[in-house]
């Protein structure tokens, strides 16, 4: 693999047995993920939106030329740490991790074995290839690998709260069903299981093979479950369905992602995508045809029965319903789990760190007060 370094990065800094580097070269990136994938199976904080296919596919699609910036830390031949960033010039000089916010969590992968050594290189990069820029991390999952690093960091620092995330526990669906506050939704919840029974909804998990249509269908049937709503524009895009065919057709080989198509005979009326990782299984993105509503099927309880099949066993540890605080979601008693932000600053790029602190309070004083208009509206 080829590195290239800016100014005050020569050449790799050496620690005892370790080799950092800067990447910023596409190809040098796509030559990573064989590593990069042992990494992230050894890492038991990474989630879905660490992988390295989720990560390529998003800087071909939303990456700048010139912007990347991987800092990797080798033992050997084998990474033990990485730091998947990218330079932004507004509204702040700032190194942001890639996956932008199409992506739910960001981190940085740590080896779980690590005995400090690693977390002490990668923070010296950081330091090193910040210079004049912010260090700004959104979206970090409490328990991130990158709290090493800023546990570690010389210098100006914050934490901020950042987006809620709910969670279940990783159980089977009769499991969720026992959590519910009272027998009569016990009932309901059963009694929508049998609906989608008696309706013939079929399910089926697509192959590698068949994951491009797949995700075209699910697009499709996204953009017809939300017309005339407010929908996330992201996802009507060319570029965001590029990405995530170019991400998900390896993620499912590896065991990353899988797909689940709905039936009523012929005819597919919902898709769903769900991300998994060690730690967890996500529900993504997902697809319903509206005349499932008209049918009286639970578009909720179906995508959640499916879920289950991947957490079950205690195979993981959380079903995350990712971000927002959505109404439907709190009828399943999830923990609500706040996302944080974690910003931090060499002593002369102080200045940033003030700056992007009076943002952020200026942002959530104007939600809050949005928040009691439409209280009192």
């Amino acid at each position: 693999m080829t590195a290239t370094y800016p100014a005050g990065l020569a050449r790799p800094t050496r620690h005892p047995e370790l080799v950092t580097e800067l990447v910023t070269d596409e190809d040098a990136f796509a030559a990573l993920g064989p590593a990069w994938g042992r990494l992230h199976a050894r890492c038991a904080a990474a989630t879905p939106f660490q992988s390295h296919a989720w990560l390529y596919s998003w800087w071909r699609s939303y990456g700048r030329r010139g912007r990347l910036r991987l800092l990797v830390v080798r033992a050997g031949r084998e990474l033990v740490a990485v730091a998947p960033l990218m330079l932004v010039r507004r509204p702040l000089p700032a190194l942001v991790p890639l996956g932008g916010t199409i992506s739910d969590y960001t981190d940085v992968l740590l080896d779980d074995g690590d005995d400090g050594r690693a977390a002490g290189a990668l923070t010296e990069a950081l330091i090193d290839a910040a210079r004049t820029a912010l260090v700004d991390f959104r979206e970090v999952r409490p328990g991130g690998a990158v709290e090493g690093v800023y546990d570690r960091w010389r210098g100006p620092r914050r934490t901020l709260r950042d987006s809620p995330c709910l969670e279940l526990p990783a159980v089977s669906m009769e499991e969720l069903i026992a959590r519910l506050p009272s027998k009569k939704s016990a009932q309901r919840v059963r009694a929508k299981l049998r609906r989608l029974t008696a309706l013939g909804v079929q399910r089926r998990t697509v192959g590698p093979e068949e994951v491009d249509a797949a995700l075209d269908r699910l697009l499709e049937l996204h953009r017809m479950q939300w017309q005339g709503r407010k929908v996330t524009s992201e996802h009507l895009r060319p570029r965001f369905r590029e990405h995530l065919v170019r991400a998900v057709c390896p993620m499912v080989r590896s065991g990353d992602a899988v797909v689940t198509e709905f039936r009523l005979g012929e005819e597919v009326v919902a898709v769903d995508l769900t991300l998994l990782s060690g730690s967890l299984a996500g529900g993504y993105l997902y697809g319903a045809h509206p005349g499932l509503r008209q049918r009286k099927a639970d578009v909720a309880v179906i995508l959640l029965d499916a879920c289950t099949e991947h957490t079950g066993g205690g195979r993981r540890g959380t079903l995350s319903l990712l971000r927002g605080d959505e109404p439907y979601k709190h009828h399943w008693r999830p923990e609500r789990v706040v996302n944080r932000r974690l910003l931090m600053a060499r002593r002369r790029t102080a200045p940033l760190l003030t700056a992007a602190l009076c943002d952020a309070t200026v942002r959530q004083r104007g939600r809050e007060a949005l928040q009691r208009w439409r209280e009192r509206a």
